[in-house]
């Protein structure tokens, strides 16, 4: 009876254990998401997208060309948000 016990009190242990990482990480997502590092990055980098697009589309008159300004904004933004993130949270941590 003793050896079940220490087994679910590992498996008790180990499950606390998980628990108290994956909500690490959860706080840490939640941090990102409403950082100011994050918020100004997607503008600046939106904004860069834009002006480089608007030079290119110049010639054309094309309003689906035009709208595509905003996806490949989002897109690289969200892309290249990662690097800035690995960056932040190595930061937020020291």
């Amino acid at each position: 009876m003793e050896k079940d016990d220490s087994i679910t009190k590992n498996n008790l242990e180990q499950e606390v254990s998980l628990i108290k990482q994956r909500n690490q990480r959860v706080e840490t997502d939640k941090a990102w998401e409403t950082s100011w590092t994050r918020k100004i990055c997607i503008v600046l980098i939106t904004y860069f997208v834009v002006v480089f697009y608007s030079f290119i589309i110049s010639k054309f008159s094309n309003i689906w060309l035009s709208s595509l300004v905003p996806v490949f904004g989002f897109i690289l933004s969200t892309l290249s948000l990662k690097f800035v993130r690995k960056i932040w949270e190595k930061n937020k941590n020291n």
